[in-house]
């Protein structure tokens, strides 16, 4: 899939996006969109038919003058919602929730910036457990994170800690959409399109933003920085991971400046030189991608169908019978009456 973006011509990405019905004004608020602005009877039969959830994860976090702190969840939501789009032309729409975390967690040298707005660990840990749990009592038990911000490890923990405790059978994932298609955010010496390695506010976050929603953009505002790390490059990788180095770029602090020691102005690196066309090929990869992991999913575990009980959890068939019926039909309980499981 992705050797075939690769090679595809610039008319081929663009015949990629209106499929998916690429750059669409956001649908946070259009009614039919998103499980919450959904009519509850179309909720129910949409589930019956595609009980896959997509959860967009998104943060309020500064990303320079030029653009809004929501960028992180535009992004993400953007997204989303043409691959529900492009699924509802099948018939069996994607499901989407608002995003819980429109206020996310942050690395240390992120917090103290001014706009963006940090969450402890625990309460945003407790926040998507709390969520995934809800909806799993409503029948979507196949649910996939999709990731739009530097938190990932505690997405990660969330979901070891909701099956340690609640051991529930489903499937939970989590997915860094950038790392997920990181071969297209390389830079021209690679091969790719981009002036610049993707850092943060920057080229990249720019020109997606430019293609997705450009309304939350104002060039004439943007601005530009470089931060210089302490100890020599090569250890620590980049925004999505893009050298195969032996560490990610959140495991460590210290050798280098926090945000509000080297670049106040909330970016790092070039976002004057974003443009839309630079983004396309990016986006007609990612949102090839979740169609992948959703149709995928779909075939191998249909509405309704779970991966085996007792192969899976520590559950038995017999005990979650009550948990696993239709909401409110004889012999339904929900799963907050079940026992827990805490390690």
């Amino acid at each position: 899939m992705k050797k075939k973006i690769w090679d595809a011509s610039d008319k081929e990405i663009d015949q990629i996006l209106a499929e998916y019905e690429i750059p669409t004004p956001s649908e946070l608020g259009k009614p039919g969109t998103y499980i919450q602005t959904t009519i509850r009877k179309h909720v129910i039969e949409n589930r019956k038919k595609n009980d896959i959830l997509f959860i967009p994860i998104g943060c309020t976090e500064l990303h320079g003058l030029h653009t809004v702190t929501a960028l992180d969840t535009f992004m993400v939501t953007q997204i989303l919602e043409g691959v529900r789009r492009f699924t509802a032309k099948k018939g069996a729409p994607v499901n989407l929730t608002w995003t819980p975390l429109n206020f996310g967690g942050h690395p240390h040298h992120h917090v103290g910036m001014p706009g963006t707005i940090h969450l402890e660990d625990e309460v945003l840990k407790r926040m998507l457990i709390d969520v995934m749990v809800g909806f799993w009592n409503d029948g979507f038990r196949k649910i996939v994170l999709v990731n739009n911000h530097g938190h990932s490890w505690l997405l990660e923990a969330a979901i070891q800690e909701l099956q340690k405790t609640w051991n529930l059978p489903g499937i939970f994932r989590t997915m860094d959409w950038h790392r997920a298609v990181r071969e297209f955010f390389r830079t021209k010496s690679r091969g790719g399109d981009w002036d610049d390695d993707f850092v943060h506010a920057d080229e990249a976050e720019t020109s997606v933003m430019l293609l997705l929603a450009k309304e939350y953009v104002e060039m004439q505002h943007a601005q530009e920085t470089t931060v210089k790390p302490y100890l020599p490059e090569g250890h620590f990788d980049k925004a999505v991971d893009p050298f195969g180095r032996p560490s990610r770029w959140s495991e460590g602090q210290g050798h280098f400046p926090t945000e509000m020691g080297s670049v106040p102005e909330g970016v790092v690196g070039r976002p004057t030189i974003g443009t839309a066309q630079k983004a396309k090929r990016t986006i007609a990869a990612i949102l090839s991608y979740l169609t992948l992991v959703h149709d995928e999913l779909h075939e191998a575990f249909p509405a309704g169908k779970l991966p085996p009980i007792e192969k899976t959890t520590m559950r038995t068939e017999e005990e979650m019978i009550p948990y696993l019926k239709e909401p409110f039909t004889p012999g339904w309980r929900p799963i907050y009456a079940i026992r827990k499981m805490g390690l």
